[in-house]
């Protein structure tokens, strides 16, 4: 089974679509040891090919419109936070506390972006606010990796102990994540088939998330591109974050595409939450499993109080298992599965050429909700769509037979870059990599300041 008709079966597709899917193979395209360039062509294609498939549902068209996927647009997008200019400017995508450090026994790498990460690793390691990246080494080289995770762990830091992937597969976490599919789908009740307004065949470009709200309650990086892609599609997407906790400039910029940013404290507006939850039809979350379940927010809550809705879940390492709780990023992931090892040498480990597990991920996430969405206009009921980035990982690192290097040359990024003007200023950006017939090329909201609009629909 080819890696698209694999993702494409997880998300529970018609078999006989993906060849209605065209690829571009360019050959160079995110270089690595494991199959990399395969797996983001198969998470485009499939959210390509779902986005397709809820248009042609909704216009009442007998054919799926076509779907091209081309290596070089996959590879612009799958590394969109590091083409991202604004103004000029190129971010920057790890803070100094970001990193791999030796250990006693090995590696270690830690995940310090924001300022109470830091904060806490600081404090898992005994040394106060000010210390310095030189203190932070010195430190950690005293102790063993998994030490160091241990303590991180304890106070909400973050930090992975270096794994081989036989140290992985061994680990109780791994064993839990090879029982998952790739995509946990299914029904939450039996709410009445939804009726999706019609679309006008004729109109373009054609937007098969047209008139559908959504609530975006994620953070780096999965779940933002999962919105920011149904945003591509049309979909009203309202992204609500704590007023205490701002997103980092650069990462809103990039996934602030197609969608709009406001703040609400869950803990005393919940007036306001449900009033918008009473008209929404997806959320999207990828917080610590857990951790919104105190404010009613599990997918089977939200359902009781809003028959028909979709709930989309992303979180690290799975709601499951003993690291359901635990933070989690897409450059931790790599370290604790075995892939920094598989990618790095003898003398320093390794990463992917892109954080393929995040955007990976966050594809099949909004293709997930796409296919949940064209589902329950036949068979009605609320639905639930949940991925991991260390089930992504799995699928990339043990199950995708890799395929030999193949087609055009890689030209490089710029022709599926643009440039825009914006209230964040003059941003250039790599524009959507999904390609259908009648489909949208790019865009039609482009990022507002963080926390800048008010929490209610348009």
């Amino acid at each position: 089974m080819t890696a698209i008709n694999y993702a494409w079966s997880a998300l529970g597709g018609d078999p006989s679509l993906p060849a209605r899917v065209t690829t571009v193979a360019r050959a160079g395209t995110l270089p690595a040891r494991l199959p990399v360039r395969q797996l983001a062509r198969a998470c485009v294609s499939a959210c390509t090919l779902a986005a397709a498939e809820l248009g042609a549902r909704r216009t009442g068209r007998a054919e799926v419109p076509a779907v091209l996927v081309d290596d070089g647009a996959v590879a612009a997008a799958f590394t969109s936070e590091r083409q991202l200019l604004v103004d000029g400017r190129p971010p920057v995508p790890f803070a100094p506390l970001s990193r791999f450090w030796r250990t006693a026994d090995g590696w270690v790498r830690t995940h310090a972006n924001y300022p109470h990460h830091r904060a806490r690793l600081r404090a898992a390691l005994g040394l106060p606010e000010d210390a310095s990246p030189q203190d932070v080494a010195a430190r950690i080289a005293e102790r063993p990796a998994v030490a160091v995770e241990d303590a991180a762990h304890a106070v909400g830091g973050l930090a992975v102990a270096l794994r081989s992937p036989g140290e992985w597969a061994a680990h109780g976490q791994a064993v839990e994540v090879a029982a998952r599919p790739l995509v946990e789908r299914g029904r939450l009740d039996s709410a009445h088939a939804r009726v999706l307004a019609p679309l006008d065949a004729g109109a373009a470009p054609l937007l098969p998330a047209a008139g559908l709200r959504v609530l975006d309650l994620t953070r780096v990086l999965a779940g933002p591109v999962a919105t920011r892609t149904l945003g591509l599609l049309g979909a009203d997407v309202l992204r609500l974050d704590a007023p205490w906790l701002p997103e980092l400039a650069d990462q809103h910029a990039d996934t602030g595409f197609g969608k709009r940013s406001a703040t609400l404290d869950l803990a005393t507006d919940r007036a306001a939450f449900e009033e918008l939850l009473a008209s929404a039809d997806v959320v999207v979350t990828g917080y610590r499993p857990g951790s919104l379940d105190r404010f009613g927010l599990t997918p089977e809550a939200l359902a009781a109080r809003r028959p028909g809705l979709v709930v989309a879940q992303v979180s690290a390492w799975g709601a499951y298992g003993p690291w359901g709780g635990r933070r989690g990023f897409d450059s931790l992931v790599q370290v604790a599965t075995g892939i920094a090892e598989t990618e790095g040498s003898a003398d320093r480990p390794g990463a992917l050429p892109a954080q393929a597990l995040d955007h990976g991920t966050g594809y099949l996430l909004a293709a997930g909700v796409l296919r949940a969405l064209t589902e329950q206009s036949y068979d009605g009921g609320s639905r639930f769509v949940r991925l991991a980035l260390a089930r992504t990982a799995r699928w990339l690192s043990t199950e995708l037979e890799p395929e030999p290097e193949a087609g055009e040359a890689d030209p490089g990024p710029a022709a599926w870059l643009a440039e825009t003007d914006s209230a964040l200023g003059r941003l250039r950006y790599a524009r959507p990599p999904l390609r259908f017939t009648g489909g949208p090329a790019d865009w039609a909201r482009r990022p507002v300041p963080w926390g800048s609009e008010p929490a209610r629909w348009a």
